[in-house]
C-alpha cells in the first residue's frame, strides 16, 4: 500500500491549498453538488481541482498509488491486479519503444515507453513527478498542466492515447474524445476505461439516482454517463469500435470489495467498518488539535459517502468503473 502514513495525510489534505484554504474549498466543492448539474458542468475544471487537493492524500493513505479498479482474480491482492491491468491496456494498444504516447488524466506512473501525461490539477502532477522519480522513469515520462477539453498540442501528435477512469471528470464526453480524436494519428488507437451507468439503471428509480449521486459528490463527477452515451460520443468524435466490453464482469472477485466496509481484511483494513472508524476518529482528533486543517473531516464524510456508494452501485449491478473499449481513429483522416 502507499507510504503515506497519518501525519502525512494530515499535512498533505488541501494539496497545494493552504491550510486556512481548506474549509472554504470544502464548502465550495459540497456547494457544486447542492446545486444543479449544469453548474457542476459549466464549472468543471474548479469543480475538479479542488476535489483532487482534498482527497488525493486521503487515496494514497487509503488505496495506494494508482486510484483505480482492476478485474480481479481469486488469490490476487489489489496492487497485483491493477499492475496486471495495466500491462493489459499497454498490450491493446501495441506499444513501442520510441512510441509518443498520451495519458489522460495520469493515472498510470509506471509507463513503458515516452509518456506525456495530461492532467490540470498542480498537485497530482507534482505528486506523479516524485512517484516517476522513485521508479526510475522521470527521464522518459513528463507532465502537462491543461485542460483535456482543450489540449495544447498539435494535430496528430501521438502515436496512442489511454485514459483510466479520468474521463468521468469531462463536463462532455464528446468533447473529450474530439480532443483525443485531433491530437492521435491517422490508424493508430485510444484506449479507455469509463466509469458508466449501466443498462440496470433506472432514472426513474430515486434509490439508483441517490447512488448515483452520491458517486458524483464522492468523486468530483460533474455527470455519470450511460455506456450507450460513452459509445455514441466516442462515434460522433470520429472514432471506429474496435472492441468494447464491460470488464466488471469478467472479475470472479467483484471490483467494489476492496470499498466494502463488511468485507473483513487485515490487508485492507482501513476501509472495514472498524478501520473507516478509527480513521473518521483520527482525523477529527487531528483536525481538533490543528494538525489537519478544518475541513478534512468532511473530505472523509463525503470519501466514505462515495465508497457506499460504488459498493451499492456494484451489487445492483447499475454502475461499472470498467467500461473498456478499443477505438481506432480511421487512417483516412489525414486532417
Amino acid at each position: 500500500m502507499s507510504r503515506v502514513g497519518a501525519f502525512d495525510l494530515a499535512s498533505g489534505v488541501g494539496g497545494n491549498l493552504h491550510k486556512a484554504q481548506v474549509l472554504s474549498a470544502v464548502e465550495k466543492y459540497e456547494k457544486y453538488h447542492g446545486g444543479e448539474e449544469e453548474e457542476r458542468k459549466a464549472n468543471y475544471a474548479d469543480m475538479v481541482n479542488k476535489y483532487y487537493d482534498l482527497v488525493t492524500s486521503f487515496y494514497e493513505f487509503g488505496w495506494g498509488e494508482s486510484f483505480h479498479f482492476a478485474a480481479r482474480w481469486k488469490g490476487e491482492s489489489l496492487r497485483e491486479s491493477i499492475k496486471r491491468h495495466e500491462h493489459f491496456l499497454a498490450s491493446q494498444l501495441g506499444l513501442k519503444p520510441g512510441h509518443k504516447v498520451l495519458d489522460v488524466g495520469c493515472w498510470m506512473w509506471n509507463c513503458c515507453t515516452s509518456v506525456t501525461g495530461l492532467n490540470n490539477n498542480e498537485y497530482q502532477i507534482t505528486r506523479g513527478k516524485e512517484l516517476n522519480r522513485i521508479a526510475g522513469v522521470d527521464k522518459t515520462c513528463d507532465f502537462v498542466k491543461a485542460d483535456f477539453m482543450k489540449m495544447p498540442f498539435p494535430d496528430n501528435t501521438f502515436d496512442a492515447v489511454y485514459a483510466i477512469e479520468a474521463i468521468c471528470h469531462a463536463p462532455d464526453a464528446y468533447g473529450c474524445y474530439k480532443e483525443i480524436y485531433r491530437v492521435l494519428k491517422p490508424g493508430q488507437c485510444f484506449t479507455s476505461d469509463e466509469w458508466c451507468m449501466t443498462d440496470a439503471f433506472d432514472p426513474n428509480n430515486a434509490e439508483h439516482q441517490q447512488i448515483k449521486a452520491n458517486i458524483e459528490i464522492g468523486d468530483g463527477l460533474p455527470d455519470i454517463m450511460s455506456t450507450r452515451r460513452c459509445l455514441e460520443a466516442l462515434r460522433q468524435a470520429g472514432f471506429e469500435i474496435i472492441w468494447e466490453k464491460d470488464l466488471a464482469t469478467d472479475s470472479p472477485v467483484p471490483w467494489y470489495l476492496p470499498l466494502d466496509k463488511n468485507h473483513f481484511s487485515w490487508s485492507n483494513f482501513r476501509v472495514t467498518a472498524p478501520g473507516r472508524f478509527l480513521l473518521r476518529n483520527m482525523v477529527r482528533a487531528l483536525e481538533f488539535v490543528g494538525i489537519a486543517p478544518k475541513g478534512s473531516l468532511r473530505v472523509q464524510s463525503f470519501l466514505e459517502k462515495a465508497a457506499e456508494g460504488l459498493v451499492e452501485g456494484g451489487k445492483k449491478e447499475i454502475f461499472t468503473p470498467m467500461y473498456f473499449f478499443l477505438a481506432r481513429k480511421p487512417l483516412s483522416d489525414s486532417q
